[in-house]
């Protein structure tokens, strides 16, 4: 089952369906809250490692003692349930579980949660969301309940999708979550007039940036940048994995001396480009360890960045950060590709210069791009803008498959 052809339906009418046969409610048991913000804690702790699956929390609660704690850890790993099971200090018959998403119910890389939960005679199961995997979707519930055993659900949900806003947004549209990152100064400009851009942040503000890279499944960049910079787009300043590096080249100008390419045998490496590029450049940068992508170009003989996307979810990539330059970011914005827009203003003016965001064509301001700001923090010398892109999604003819965890 395809995800991005099914799940919007899907995912809202089952829901609608076996929330009768939960025992949700608004005012929810003191206590209920008070545990499942414990699993949320617990579920951030995967953060960067669980992807493509949500990070889930689990805590397990026996006459008001919490007797076993568990997160996912990892994609392919136990899930939070399962961990919370088999660290528990005591008998887990009769307790109460407490777990950020619905326990999935089908065969993966790992047994079903409900299962080992029935096993172990759990008699009450709280949760905070309904899983969207439309292999799950409310089956999980119902399986739980036709074993005798109570279950609740909705806690504290607006706040456990918000913090697992990249894989319900994965799940539910078929196309990865994409944040657009880029340093300015106060005026606008990301790159003096002849192309220098390093460094315009704070060192504080470039550790911020290896930490959203190690949370993102990939990070993009068109080739303008890999000539300009030669930037190496790997995690440095913190603990964390490497993303994908992709590389937006629809020529494959990409010259062989770059730091992308002399590390593609460490670090996955992929550039796309279109179906015109010659296949003995292909060959060439294949051979130097980089996996080249062909997507179909769009009407200006670039590569079509939605394809793309999609592309990259059918590969199990659910984040992408896309670190610049200009013309890529541009092209987020206006094709509406974009989630999240981070924005690292430092306390400089260069006047003339590379604008962060080229000309969107727009010239009602009623058309204006509308964002919402969900944190403005100060870092070093800088000022962070952590901001959401608001635009009418549409379902995708391709995407994820149903995730197999």
């Amino acid at each position: 089952m395809n995800a991005a052809d099914h799940n919007h339906k899907k995912f809202n009418v089952n829901k609608s369906l076996c929330i009768s046969g939960i025992n949700e409610v608004l005012i929810f048991r003191m206590n209920d809250v008070h545990y499942m913000k414990l699993a949320l804690k617990l579920a951030a702790k995967g953060q960067g490692y669980a992807s493509p699956n949500p990070m889930v929390g689990a805590v397990l609660v026996k006459q008001n003692r919490i007797i076993g704690q568990g997160y996912h850890r990892c994609c392919g790993e136990n899930h939070a349930e399962v961990n919370a099971i088999e660290n528990a200090t005591e008998d887990v018959e009769g307790s109460t579980l407490y777990v950020t998403l619905e326990p999935c119910c089908h065969h993966g890389r790992t047994p079903p949660c409900t299962d080992r939960i029935i096993q172990h005679k759990i008699a009450r199961v709280v949760i905070g969301s309904v899983d969207s995997n439309p292999q799950v979707a409310c089956r999980g519930i119902r399986t739980l309940q036709q074993s005798g055993i109570e279950v609740e659900s909705g806690v504290l949900e607006r706040e456990y999708r918000a913090f697992n806003e990249v894989f319900f947004h994965y799940m539910e549209t078929g196309l990865p979550f994409v944040t657009i990152k880029y340093a300015q100064t106060l005026d606008g400009r990301i790159a003096t007039a002849e192309g220098q851009s390093q460094w315009i942040s704070s060192p504080p503000s470039l550790k911020f940036v290896h930490r959203l890279r190690a949370r993102h499944d990939a990070i993009l960049v068109g080739v303008g940048t890999v000539l300009q910079d030669d930037p190496e787009l790997t995690v440095r300043l913190v603990r964390g994995r490497n993303p994908i590096r992709i590389v937006v080249d629809s020529h494959l100008k990409i010259p062989e001396s770059a730091k992308l390419l002399r590390t593609a045998s460490q670090t996955q490496t992929i550039i796309a480009t279109t179906q015109n590029s010659t296949a003995p450049r292909a060959k060439l940068l294949a051979e130097m360890g980089a996996h080249i992508l062909r997507i179909d170009a769009d009407a200006q003989g670039r590569v079509n960045l939605k394809k793309l996307l999609e592309a990259m979810a059918s590969r199990n990539v659910s984040s992408v950060l896309v670190e610049g330059g200009s013309q890529i970011i541009t092209s987020f914005l206006k094709h509406n590709l974009a989630n999240r827009l981070i924005a690292v203003i430092a306390p400089k003016i260069l006047g003339r210069g590379t604008d962060a965001v080229g000309d969107l064509q727009i010239s009602d301001l009623g058309a204006a791009r509308k964002l919402t700001f969900q944190k403005v923090s100060r870092l070093g010398e800088d000022i962070i803008i952590d901001s959401r892109l608001a635009q009418p999604r549409q379902k995708t003819a391709g995407g994820p498959d149903a995730i197999d965890s």
